[in-house]
């Protein structure tokens, strides 16, 4: 009884312990420290979750201006008291400062005046035979200040208006001139003096092709320049193309810039097309399907593409196509619409593929060809009226009646659009649509072409043969490792595992491009050998070992059999890459790398996708491992061991309780997997060849989203089309994975929701 006592005593002691204030203060604060702890991982995870925001929002008020379209600022009109005795305008341009402008007058005058004040600067005669009175005018392509008048006595003058630039007393001056490159004697194109109804000019180099049309004639003259390198002299040489000469009336003239081809424009709607080489008529094409008539024709930069007019509104993008028996023909790439009234002028522009209409009730549309966008429509003047544009597009200069009236063009991006981005485009010289990144080249005529398809498709193609390899290998790594290997191996092989994932990928993709790749080109036998006799060895050496008697298999300790495997992989890899040149001369002549080329019609390049999956699955592994082996190494034991204990086999009991418990986190794994492969820079950068093509050939190369923003941003201009695309890209890149962790995310709550009863 005293014993019971005492121990109930002692009992209340201890209770009593437990409320002493030393041990309220410890509860105090641990719990202050949960709660800190509690706020902090919650603060962080939101931090983590506001600066993602934060660079998606960045990165959408970058790319969002590429989307918008232009705006037309009207500054105040001006009435030039010379302008009322100018004569009917021919021909309206503006210099590079948008401070002067010219004007050709049917009169012959050529005046310069400020584009400001409109107040004249200086006026100059052209050199016109007595008598005779200018008729037809030709540009050369956008970009060149060059022209010819055609004369009503069968003669051209060729000319081009210059500005000189210099900087007395520190001022900034500009001098405009009009220089006569090929003399300022007019040249007789037209042997029986009539007059040229339409006349085209072009310059390739030192030669010079001008082109006319007189009352059911075609006149077309070749001028080369040569200089008598002991005396600096330049003589000029004529000669006179004999071209085929057509029955119905001609409205345009179009020389193509490399002298290939000469556009005519006659009838009602259709071009004759001549090859200037050959001198001979390649065809004859139908621009109009019945509706109106043409009304004014004019060439894209470049020289390349026709614009084609029309008397409803309609305005065709055409341009020549080499089709697949190698004879190039017309074809209707694209067409516009402007407000249904006849198109009066069509105004390209100097340095992109986009240009302005202008139709006879003063209605002004701004277009981009490649892009296919109309970017703008707006009234400009009251009635019929001419306009020019700067060679910056960004100031438009109209004349109507006797006022002038400036405009100041906001258009920055117009060769931006959803289809040019994503669809297949038809660019110049192309034989079809395609999809293209090329974003620079050495010409001031090229097109930037910004297709992110390739890019896309790119990306995709590494991260699929990276996860081909690296999937399967990781995955049954760690089923192994968790669930057969012993605790002591298991020690040390998921830590060097691990460790892979610390080797910088620069490291990775310096081997991979200066010495993998070569080495694979050099053994593509061997190499394929080796990946389809490695899974045979290990069977067949796990059937050899199961036929092995007892004693000897008992004498190795449960979970390390895995030892035994590191000779048979080095035996089947070394006799692999051994006899792989005896492979390549008994069954592809030698060289299997002109076997796939020639014989399949299988293209090869030394940085493939091959390369890219085993050096990017080398690196994926241990992220996909170390994640999906902690998912299997925490099933737990209880469900092992009562599975056993019902006499499931170790095999049933992984594939049947195992990989359905831990196969949210094997999910996981695989998307943290994929989301590594899709956002590798370096191997891709250094290993790929860096080939913008859509292309699922393993042994052809690619581009990848993030390799190209890795390339390209440290060269784009701040602001520019290009610098914008490559953050569009850099967001395409940031919403890819942020959908697909989120799918992850959802499938792997679906998938614990689904087996959390086991």
């Amino acid at each position: 009884m005293n014993d019971i006592e005492t121990m109930s005593a002692n009992s209340d002691v201890q209770r009593l312990d437990f409320n002493t204030p030393a041990l309220q203060r410890k509860r105090r604060i641990r719990a202050l420290k949960d709660n800190l702890a509690r706020w902090y991982v919650s603060i962080g995870g939101l931090a983590v979750l506001g600066a993602i925001t934060l660079i998606f929002f960045y990165l959408a008020q970058v790319v969002l201006p590429m989307f918008q379209g232009a705006e037309l600022e009207a500054r105040d009109a001006q009435q030039p008291a010379w302008l009322a005795d100018a004569g009917e305008p021919l021909f309206l341009a503006m210099e590079e400062q948008n401070q002067v402008a010219m004007r050709l007058g049917s009169d012959g005058q050529v005046r310069f005046f400020s584009v400001q004040t409109g107040e004249s600067l200086r006026n100059i005669e052209l050199p016109l035979p007595a008598g005779s009175r200018i008729v037809s005018i030709g540009q050369d392509t956008p970009g060149n200040r060059r022209f010819v008048l055609g004369l009503d006595n069968g003669q051209v003058l060729v000319a081009e208006h210059n500005y000189k630039i210099s900087y007395p007393n520190g001022k900034k001056t500009i001098t405009p001139q009009l220089d006569y490159p090929f003399g300022e004697e007019p040249m007789q194109l037209d042997p029986h003096g009539r007059p040229i109804a339409h006349a085209a000019v072009s310059l390739n180099g030192d030669t010079l092709m001008v082109a006319g049309a007189t009352d059911g004639a075609l006149q077309a003259l070749k001028i080369s320049a040569t200089e008598n390198l002991m005396t600096g002299e330049t003589s000029l040489e004529q000669e006179r193309l004999d071209l085929p000469q057509l029955s119905e009336p001609i409205k345009a003239l179009r020389i193509d810039p490399r002298h290939m081809w000469l556009f005519a424009v006659s009838g009602r709607a259709s071009v004759d097309v001549f090859d200037l080489r050959r001198k001979q008529l390649n065809g004859r094409y139908k621009l109009l399907n019945g509706k109106g008539e043409i009304t004014t024709v004019a060439s894209l930069l470049g020289g390349i593409s026709l614009m084609v007019g029309d008397s409803v509104g309609g305005i065709g993008q055409w341009f020549m196509v080499r089709g697949g028996d190698g004879q190039a023909e017309l074809k209707n790439v694209r067409n516009f619409q402007l407000d249904g009234q006849p198109i009066t002028q069509i105004i390209p522009e100097e340095r992109r593929k986009g240009f302005l209409a202008l139709d006879n009730a003063g209605t002004l549309g701004i277009f981009h060809s490649t892009a296919h966008r109309t970017l703008l429509t707006e009234q400009v003047a009251d009635g019929a009226a001419v306009a020019a544009l700067s060679p910056r597009a960004t100031r438009l200069l109209v004349e109507s009646g006797d006022q002038l009236q400036r405009f100041v063009i906001d258009n920055p991006h117009p060769e931006i659009s959803w289809g040019a981005l994503w669809g297949k485009v038809w660019y110049e010289n192309y034989p079809e649509p395609d999809y293209v990144w090329q974003s620079t080249s050495a010409t001031g005529d090229f097109e930037p072409k910004l297709s992110l398809s390739p890019l896309a498709f790119g990306t995709l193609k590494a991260a699929f043969y990276a996860m081909l390899l690296a999937a399967p290998l990781a995955i049954c790594a760690a089923f192994y490792t968790a669930y057969f290997m012993a605790p002591a191996l298991r020690r040390k092989v998921k830590p060097v595992i691990e460790l892979m994932e610390a080797l910088p990928t620069v490291i990775l993709g310096f081997f991979a491009g200066l010495f993998l790749a070569p080495y694979l080109e050099n053994h593509l036998p061997g190499i394929f050998s080796l990946l389809l006799l490695t899974p045979i060895g290990i069977l067949l050496a796990g059937w050899l070992w199961s036929r092995l008697p007892e004693n000897v298999r008992l004498s190795v300790p449960d979970g390390w059999e895995a030892v035994l495997l590191i000779p048979v992989i080095l035996a089947v890899g070394w006799g692999s890459l051994a006899v792989s040149g005896h492979l390549e001369n008994w069954f592809f002549g030698g060289d299997m790398r002109l076997w796939l080329s020639n014989d399949m019609g299988i293209p090869f390049d030394q940085r493939n996708a091959l390369v890219i999956g085993l050096a990017m699955g080398f690196a994926v592994i241990p992220t996909i491992y170390s994640i999906a082996e902690d998912a299997v190494f925490s099933v737990p034991k209880s469900l092992t061991l009562g599975s056993l204990a019902l006499g499931a086999t170790p095999w049933q009991t992984l594939t049947r309780v195992v990989l359905l418990t831990a196969s949210p986190g094997i999910f996981s794994a695989l998307m943290i997997g994929m989301g590594r492969a899709v956002g590798e820079t370096m191997i891709v950068l250094m290993a790929t060849g860096n080939t913008p093509i859509m292309e699922a050939n393993i042994f052809e190369g690619m581009r990848t989203l993030a390799a190209n923003v890795a390339v390209e941003m440290p060269e784009s201009e701040v602001g520019s089309t290009h610098y914008r695309v490559l953050f569009l890209a850099a967001m395409v890149l940031l919403m890819f994975t942020f959908v697909m962790n989120t799918l992850a995310e959802l499938i792997r709550q679906r998938l614990r929701r689904k087996y959390a009863s086991l």
